[in-house]
């Protein structure tokens, strides 16, 4: 059975800390602390004396100062978990933490996981292939010597760069490592923590390498585990469950996310609130519970982008494009059908097609396999539709031989409405207006990934308002916008009145329009 070795990173908030490693170590685990040489030393003697009596805890048998961004992190990590390995020898597993993290699984689950998958849970993605770097230095990082500390002595870090750079200083990376990046928040086997504790001892090279690169607590681990053990043995992932904001920030979790944290295919997570007490004393008794099942639906990633993004002042959208090709052509007739439920659409569509002949294109700017002759590669991919919309549209006139032409586009493509509608051109839209089940709701939220088979009902409550007003928000802004020819189909209203929208928007007499408006199954979900 697993018995895991947690490695702990701390330099704040002694309380807490004890707390953490008597639940951690209370179920028959182990700890090695590492406390920064540089934090209030009676903090230090604060958690030794607490835990002095406690045979599964040991410290590591050297305490360094600690910096962002410094090898020193990695050092300390390494003091640590050399005292873990000497100390424990029963140990399987050795698992990096912060004070910020907790359980949220119990042990029970944590160690019948761990027996069930026999590998090394660590996110190590290709340095110089990967996007795990969005912004800033890359190859800077490595290939320059980074002596000081970028937060404390930001004008010496970046004057002794500018010099190096200028008189190119740089330097090669080991020849035998294929550098990798990653969370350093990883869970290793007994074995792999071996082989990198003896090779850091053979290769003096790689450790002074390491020691003046930037940030590398993020490449360290990384690139040795992928060195030393074999690939089919790695789990590409991290098993503490951490997000960030837009600007960078770690997400911190409260009270209120007890179900959510549970949900999540994680064994951990971070940055727990210091002020969430009552989330700790709940997933502190968790830990040491027993026949606990969890319904894992993991939509936290997701279901924060969402809500985050629709929670700010203001609601806020994608940066929008202005496209400055040239027009469709003032002769044509571009008819767009918005509407939120697609399969709708599709539906109104056929019916279309079956009553006029005018050429109409399903969510063409929404779904890559909709059905599209070859242009030429720019239909190929989403986003070089969106990028060339308009000489898209010209093409699909010029292929079809029309000078009328239908496309769906989803009621979120506001963008993409006003750009087809400040065109020359003759731009119609029809908007299909259905009415939303919680049933339909819940479904979509599946869909989209904002909720799982296993997302209880009360999430599912507290999110169906937010989606429904979302949606309801998105057709406010078409109508804020003031289109000139837009037109309203709607779930609730006449067959005469609906055919009436659609003889003024597709130009046809309102006998064949109420051929459509007719269908039984129109709306049907």
């Amino acid at each position: 059975m697993a018995k895991i070795a947690y490695i702990l990173l701390c330099h704040k908030d002694p309380v807490a800390i004890i707390r953490q490693a008597e639940r951690l170590t209370a179920v028959g685990d182990y700890m090695s602390i590492h406390f920064d040489a540089s934090a209030n030393p009676e903090h230090f003697k604060e958690i030794k004396a607490a835990l002095a009596n406690n045979p599964n805890v040991t410290f590591a048998h050297k305490r360094i100062k600690c910096g962002w961004g410094e090898w020193s992190l990695v050092q300390a990590t390494l003091y640590a978990v050399e005292s873990a390995a000497k100390a424990f020898p029963r140990a399987t597993h050795f698992y990096m933490l912060s004070g910020d993290c907790m359980a949220i699984k119990s042990a029970e689950y944590t160690h019948q996981y761990l027996d069930e998958n026999d590998a090394d849970f660590i996110e190590s993605f290709d340095y110089f292939e990967s996007d795990w770097i969005k912004t800033g230095w890359k190859e800077e990082r490595l290939i320059y010597r980074h002596w000081v500390n970028e937060r404390t002595h930001k004008k010496l870090f970046y004057a002794m760069f500018e010099v190096q750079k200028w008189l190119g200083l740089t330097r090669e990376i080991p020849a035998d490592l294929q550098i990798q990046i990653g969370s350093q928040w990883w869970c290793l086997r007994r074995r792999t923590i071996e082989w990198l504790l003896h090779f850091v001892k053979q290769r003096k090279d790689v450790v002074r390498f390491f020691r003046t690169t930037w940030i590398p607590d993020e490449t360290f681990f990384q690139t040795l585990v992928r060195h030393l053990v074999p690939e089919d043995e790695i789990r590409t992932r991290t098993l503490t469950f951490l997000m960030f904001t837009d600007y960078g920030m770690p997400v911190t979790f409260y009270n209120d996310h007890y179900d959510l944290l549970l949900a999540q295919d994680y064994l951990f997570a971070r940055k727990i609130s210091a002020e969430a007490q009552n989330l700790k004393r709940r997933l502190g008794l968790l830990y040491a519970a027993e026949s606990v099942k969890f319904q894992i639906s993991n939509e936290g990633r997701s279901l924060f982008k969402f809500l985050s993004g629709r929670g700010r002042i203001g609601r806020r959208f994608a940066t929008r494009f202005w496209e400055t090709e040239s027009t469709l052509g003032r002769e044509r007739e571009l008819l767009i059908v918005i509407c939120k439920k697609w399969h709708v659409a599709k539906r109104v569509l056929d019916r279309i097609r079956q009553v006029t002949n005018v050429p109409a294109i399903e969510y063409i700017f929404n779904e890559q396999d909709t059905p599209l002759p070859d242009l030429g590669g720019i239909q190929n991919t989403l986003e070089k539709r969106t990028r060339h919309r308009r000489a898209l549209m010209r093409m699909l006139f010029d292929y079809f031989e029309t000078d009328r032409l239908i496309v769906c586009m989803d009621p979120e493509n506001l963008d993409l409405l006003n750009d087809f509608a400040s065109d020359r051109s003759v731009t119609r839209m029809l908007e299909i207006e259905c009415q939303f089940s919680d049933d339909y709701l819940i479904g979509h939220a599946m869909r989209v990934g904002l909720a799982g088979e296993q997302t209880s009902q009360d999430t599912l409550e507290r999110l169906l308002p937010t989606i429904r007003n979302d949606m309801v928000h998105e057709s406010d802004q078409i109508r804020d916008s003031g289109f000139e020819n837009h037109l309203r189909l709607r779930e609730n209203a006449s067959e005469d009145q609906n055919a009436e929208m659609l003889s003024q928007f597709l130009a046809i007499p309102h006998e064949k329009a109420r051929e459509i408006a007719s269908t039984d199954y129109l709306f049907a979900d």
